[in-house]
């Protein structure tokens, strides 16, 4: 990354303003309006900066979490949402929408515990679990010190870090707790927010690593890219397998290898907890929301022709910052159901 992209990217990511990114003359050029999910945004913000220099394009991207993303793209408010929490096919029809995959990613648990280095701590599922059930309240306590012999653990409080808005960051890191934890899963459940037990609340993934880069004794939860801008130590995690893993884009390509996207209804699919020996077990797709019947067949057009390009051109850029590019096979099968369902006027506006 070039140093002038890579402080506009430093930029755009403290602002957590809207993204409208513009280059050269600014005549005539189309606007694309996206908002949704935080989770993508680092890699959305790079694709929307490349595609406006060599379109004239611009986007303009809210970046406010996947809850706030569905209700705009349901309200057609925006041209499409961003969503890391999949919506079944009954939601999807009812609403007249059409979901697809864009990226894979890494939500991964971040800590500030002083003495403790990045990727010192390994913690398991269960482990993880009770600290946000408010259950493991200290860094020393048993159950961690357990899991991590000869490792020198404070007496330091725990101050669990949050999402406060409703979140596919949330929803993914939920879903995994859900299927480690049966206590997790009879007294909090999986959705965008839920009753946290303990802990502070930060808006986005954005405010939740601000707030862990603040509060000795924290632990928080957040996309994979967030951790790395903001040097946030991040524990090792057990995976299904029994290994603890460190967080890494092979960990994420190592989950993403059991996706089976082809048999997915409205391309519904989970990653969290999967198996194999190096798989990051908190591995999650973001998806893109758009309405299958479009009033402006233009714009439309112009939509998908964006996430074409980051499809075709942005595999580079997504894993140079760590996420996972959908493979060949799944934008054939995405771009063919573009052409299926997504029409203006009775006519097809793809391609």
């Amino acid at each position: 990354m070039d140093p002038k992209s890579n402080k506009f990217f430093r930029t755009i990511l403290i602002t957590l303003t809207t993204l409208i990114l513009s280059s050269g003359p600014a005549l005539a050029a189309a606007t694309i309006n996206g908002a949704g999910a935080t989770f993508p945004y680092p890699v959305y913000a790079q694709w929307a900066w490349q595609y406006n220099k060599e379109t004239g394009v611009k986007l303009n991207y809210q970046s406010i979490g996947s809850g706030g993303g569905i209700r705009q793209i349901k309200a057609k408010t925006v041209d499409f949402g961003a969503s890391d929490a999949p919506l079944k096919a009954s939601e999807l029809d009812a609403a007249g929408l059409l979901q697809f995959p864009m990226i894979m990613g890494g939500v991964v648990p971040v800590i500030n515990v002083p003495g403790i280095e990045n990727g010192a701590l390994k913690l398991s599922g269960t482990t993880l679990a009770n600290i946000f059930l408010g259950k493991i309240s200290t860094w020393n306590d048993t159950a961690i010190a357990k899991e991590n012999p000869g490792l020198t653990l404070p007496e330091t409080a725990i101050t669990v870090v949050y999402r406060a808005d409703g979140s596919g960051t949330t929803w993914i890191f939920t879903n995994y707790l859900n299927k480690v934890s049966p206590t997790w899963k009879d007294s909090i459940g999986n959705a965008k927010a839920v009753k946290w037990p303990a802990g502070v609340g930060g808006k986005g993934n954005e405010g939740v690593a601000a707030y862990v880069q603040r509060i000795k004794g924290s632990i928080g939860y957040v996309e994979y890219a967030y951790a790395l801008q903001n040097k946030l130590a991040y524990s090792l995690l057990q995976n299904q397998a029994g290994n603890y893993i460190a967080p890494t884009s092979t960990a994420f390509q190592a989950a993403a290898a059991n996706a089976d996207w082809a048999n997915a209804e409205g391309f519904y699919l989970v990653l969290t907890d999967q198996p194999g020996a190096e798989s990051w077990p908190i591995t999650g797709a973001s998806f893109i929301l758009v309405h299958k019947e479009q009033a402006n067949a233009a714009t439309a057009k112009e939509v998908l022709s964006f996430f074409d390009w980051c499809y075709r051109n942005g595999a580079s850029t997504a894993e140079k910052l760590d996420y996972v590019p959908m493979p060949e096979a799944v934008i054939s099968l995405v771009e063919k159901t573009w052409s299926e369902q997504i029409q203006s006027s009775g006519k097809p506006v793809w391609p």
